[in-house]
Parts: C-alpha cells; sequence; structure tokens
C-alpha cells in the first residue's frame, strides 16, 4: 500500500480551505483529487443543463489549481458505490478521504462506500464537515433535540465561535506514469463538456465558475452591497444581493472563508446601521445552513410537507395553470416575469422565489413539490436542502411558527418593484405601460390582448379565500 490519499470532492470544489483536504495533506503529500460524475444525480430529471454547465466549469477551474499545487484532479463516470473503491483498490491508496453531507442520498451512498473501504482495509475520515459552520449535533436545544424553528437556532448558532479558514493545498504530489495508466483501466476518464453529457447551456452564466471567480465576488460584495444588504436585498431590479449561492453550492468557496469576510466588514463598519445590513446576510447564511441541518435530521422532508395539514392537502391538479405558471403567463406581471428571469438566465431574485412560490401553492393551489422540482430544472444554484426548505416556508408546509403566509402579488410589486423597472426588464410587452398599471397589475383585458399579454389566469381573492377553507378543513381531520 503506497502513501496515496485520494482526495473525494464532491460540493466542495477547490483547494483552498478545504478541511477534508488538508486533513489529507496533512498525513500525506501524496493527495489526489477525484470527482466521480454520478448517474444517479446526473440522470434524474431535475437536473438544470445551466447548473451542470457551471459545475463542469468549476471541474476544470480545480484541475488546473490540482496541477499547480503539483497535483492532479481524476474524473470518473460511474456509480461512485463501485468506483469510488474499486479506483482506491487499483492504485494501492492507503485512504480515502471527503466531506460529509446532509442530503438523504449522499448519507446513504457514503454509508455504502464506507462499508467497501472497511472491507478492503482503507481508510477514511470519520465525520468530518466542510459545508458548514457547525455540525448538526452542534447545534440542538436545551433538551438536546433539533431545532425546527429559526429564530432560537439562530440564537444559539451565532453564540458560538466559528471555524477560521484552514491551509491550502501546496506541494503535493501527483500519480506516477504507471499509476494513471491503471487509473485509467480504472475507468478515469477525460473530464468532459457539460454538452457531451447531453446539458446544453447557451446562456452566460451570472457567476463565473472555479475559486478565482467566487473570491472575487465575495470581495466585490463585501466592499459594496453588503453595507446596505438590508434595504437593498428585497428589490429585484436592484443588484444588491451576493449572487454567491452557485459557488456556496458547489464549493467553490468555503462557507469559512465567507464568514470572516462578514466579520471583517463587520470590524470596518463605521456605523450602526451598516453593522446591521451586515449582520441581516449573517443571519441570510444561518438560514442557509438552517435548512441543511434540518434536511440531516428530518431527511423526510425530502418526501413532502412536515406540517400535519399539508401532508394529504387537496391541492388541484390542473396542468394549464401549472404551465402558465412556468412559462411566465399568470397574467400577474411580478410572477410572470420571474419565472421568465430564471427561465432565461438559470437564476431568479431571492424576493421573488417567494412571490412565484406564493403564487403556485396560494393562488393556484398546486401542490409545492411540482414547483420544487421546476425550480431545480431551472436554477443555477439549485439545492436540495434551500430549495426544499424555500418552498415548504412558502407553502407553510415547512417548519415554521406562522400557520399561513398569503402574497398578494400586486402588494409585492408595489412595495418591491416600485417604479415597475424589474417588470419591464423581463416582460418587455409591457414596458410602455404606466408604472401604476405595471405594479398593481390593473391593466385592462383590451389593452392587454393588444401587446399579447394574458388576462390573470385566476382571481386572487377567490382564490385565497378557497385556499384558507381547504386549510380551515385539513386542520380539524384527523390524518389518515
Amino acid at each position: 500500500m503506497s502513501d496515496l490519499i485520494l482526495f473525494w470532492h464532491r460540493r466542495d470544489l477547490r483547494i483552498s480551505d478545504n478541511t477534508g483536504l488538508a486533513a489529507a495533506r496533512q498525513r500525506s503529500a501524496k493527495v489526489v483529487g477525484v470527482f466521480c460524475l454520478d448517474p444517479n444525480i446526473l440522470e434524474r430529471d431535475d437536473v438544470a443543463p445551466v447548473r451542470v454547465t457551471y459545475m463542469i466549469g468549476c471541474l476544470q477551474a480545480l484541475q488546473q489549481r490540482y496541477a499547480q499545487a503539483g497535483s492532479q484532479l481524476l474524473i470518473l463516470h460511474a456509480n461512485p458505490t463501485q468506483a469510488i473503491p474499486a479506483l482506491a483498490v487499483a492504485l494501492g491508496a492507503k485512504a480515502v478521504f471527503w466531506n460529509w453531507d446532509v442530503e438523504p442520498y449522499s448519507q446513504e451512498r457514503d454509508r455504502t462506500i464506507i462499508s467497501a473501504l472497511q472491507e478492503k482495509g482503507i481508510e477514511f475520515l470519520e465525520n468530518n464537515w466542510d459545508q458548514i459552520l457547525h455540525a448538526p449535533e452542534d447545534i440542538r436545544t436545551g433538551s438536546n433535540q433539533p431545532y425546527t424553528v429559526y429564530t432560537p437556532f439562530w440564537k444559539n448558532w451565532i453564540s458560538k465561535p466559528k471555524a477560521e479558514p484552514v491551509e491550502t493545498l501546496e506541494n503535493a504530489e501527483g500519480l506516477t506514469e504507471k499509476e494513471t495508466e491503471i487509473a485509467k483501466s480504472a475507468g478515469v476518464i477525460e473530464l468532459p463538456l457539460a454538452k457531451d453529457l447531453g446539458f446544453v447551456w447557451d446562456g452566460e452564466l451570472i457567476i463565473a465558475p472555479g475559486e478565482e471567480a467566487a473570491q472575487e465576488r465575495l470581495e466585490e460584495f463585501c466592499d459594496r452591497a453588503i453595507n446596505e444588504y438590508q434595504e437593498q436585498r428585497n428589490f429585484p431590479a436592484v443588484d444588491g444581493t451576493s449572487r454567491l449561492s452557485a459557488a456556496l453550492k458547489f464549493g467553490a468557496i468555503s462557507i469559512r472563508k465567507v464568514w470572516q469576510a462578514t466579520q471583517e466588514a463587520l470590524e470596518n463598519s463605521r456605523s450602526e446601521e451598516t453593522q446591521t445590513n451586515i449582520r441581516t446576510w449573517q443571519q441570510e447564511l444561518a438560514w442557509r445552513e438552517f435548512y441543511q441541518h434540518a434536511m440531516y435530521n428530518f431527511p423526510e422532508l425530502a418526501a413532502g410537507a412536515y406540517r400535519d395539514a399539508f401532508k394529504n392537502f387537496p391541492w388541484e391538479i390542473n396542468q394549464e395553470h401549472f404551465q402558465a405558471w412556468c412559462e411566465g403567463r399568470t397574467g400577474y406581471p411580478i410572477v410572470d416575469a420571474a419565472m421568465r428571469q430564471m427561465n432565461e438566465i438559470g437564476w431568479m431574485h431571492n424576493r421573488c422565489r417567494m412571490i412565484v412560490a406564493n403564487f403556485l401553492t396560494k393562488d393556484l393551489l398546486i401542490n409545492p413539490q411540482m414547483g420544487e422540482k421546476y425550480f431545480m430544472q431551472k436554477l443555477i444554484d439549485g439545492d436540495l436542502s434551500a430549495n426544499n426548505g424555500g418552498w415548504q416556508w412558502s407553502a407553510s408546509s415547512g417548519m415554521d411558527p406562522k400557520p399561513v403566509r398569503i402574497f398578494n402579488p400586486a402588494s409585492q410589486a408595489q412595495k418591491f418593484d416600485p417604479e415597475g423597472e424589474y417588470i419591464r426588464q423581463w416582460v418587455p410587452e409591457l414596458r410602455s405601460f404606466d408604472t401604476e398599471y405595471l405594479v398593481t397589475g390593473k391593466i385592462t383585458p383590451l389593452e392587454r390582448q393588444a401587446v399579447g399579454y394574458p388576462d390573470p389566469i385566476v382571481d386572487h381573492k377567490l382564490q385565497q379565500k378557497m385556499f384558507k377553507e381547504r386549510y380551515q378543513q385539513q386542520k380539524v381531520q384527523p390524518l389518515g
């Protein structure tokens, strides 16, 4: 057995501040990266071409980073439960290290791989977290239960010291020529393009792939927008958010570096107002972690509603309405603008994610799981924990003390797109209308017809009433 440690990358596509990779380098200079294109993930029907394109770009950048560090990143395209142990055995690796994940599929896959490695006497890294600042077992209630409400979770989470970034991989050794040949015979391939895998995305990406681009975006955000974040984050026409979600999903940047940057911004802030803005963004990072802990502690969330009243909710089955929602043809300008933004650029502003999810569930009375899946089919940052958490929050089916939250699309537009800039950008047929008509949606059928814009597919007041009636009935009914 050689000194080789294989480091298996999954959602940590970087060599800087990577806890598992740093642990591997401490044990041996001979550290080689491996990434497995997993058919169990890539062949699902909820994979966005834009997301695969970004991921492949991150892998290209990661290969270059490994080369700079003196090693290499190997690519497999096979079921990891067989391919990872087989590669380790073929190369005589003494260990396979990786960072742990919260998702149910990942947990199951990793347990299978651990058993296979143990059988072969190959070491692995026990319980090593990288994508979150605190392990799920470290943030618990006084009675040692996982949190199901955000505010007490935040109070506990923010009170704990945060880990510092770890060392970047350097002075590593790669495979010999002979080992490279062995690796090829064990299934190692050239990194394919997204289109080779059947995923075509011809548009631009809202963030360039790789560590460098993510670090630049973080610095840019902390220099400027973070200082006005609380006021600006809700206005979709304003570039007031970090747009780091895809980089965090794939680990092109570490959560520790992001946290450290927010702490530095806090230390350099000169007013209480700025500090409040920065703290608001830190709370968003904690929301991200709350949803990840929730997915780890309650894996059944991935399969449906958390709250009993929504487990057998009588949702409408209306394909026509669902299709209109998907295409941004509902006749509600703010909803349509948001859906068209996502369809066109593979990303949607967070305020708009709440608006359209609320509309699908409370106005169209359509099962949130259909919307959750559509988001995964379109978003560059599609992530099970965050997406599921956001949808359950909007549908009122998740971990939320407020029983039912219903948004009025017109009120949301008036409040968060008061000049109609966002609507004009994404629903160009309405550009010439006065702002008042745009944000209230009070456009006559004739005017709509003249520009080819649909009438509202439902009446908000009637649908809201129907939703509340069904919800009340569900609350009193026994489960079953």
